[in-house]
């Protein structure tokens, strides 16, 4: 990578949040965090360098990770979009265009790997 990717987890779960930050920190990514979708679109508006947007769909509040990303991907078309679940089985009609879904417990090389194919199309 010529320059880190710069991401925007969203994950309610501390322990979870923490765990994957951590992991992509390491993975060499930089790393932005919000716990709901109303604190994840205060930070895609305030950071414009987010290129990459990992989101929980169960989250407190009025949108979950769906909707997020549904409203990510209409607003901010550039931004590729990861979407994951332990609770929900998600179709790929679910979710917007050139999105991809992993269920948890998911492996964080799978991950870091799809990162860098949807950056890299």
């Amino acid at each position: 990578m010529s320059q880190p990717i710069t991401m925007l987890v969203v994950e309610d779960e501390p322990l979870i949040l923490l765990e994957v930050v951590d992991d992509l920190v390491e993975r060499g990514f930089v790393v932005l965090e919000a716990t709901n979708a109303a604190e994840a679109i205060v930070m895609l508006i305030d950071h414009p360098e987010i290129e990459v947007l990992f989101t929980d769909v169960d989250m407190p509040g009025g949108m979950d990770g769906l909707m997020l990303a549904a409203a990510v991907s209409d607003r901010w078309p550039p931004i590729k979009i990861i979407i994951t679940s332990g609770h929900r089985n998600v179709a790929v009609e679910d979710i917007p265009t050139d999105s991809c879904f992993f269920g948890k417990p998911y492996q964080s090389e799978a991950v870091a790997s799809a990162i860098l194919e949807m950056m890299a199309a």
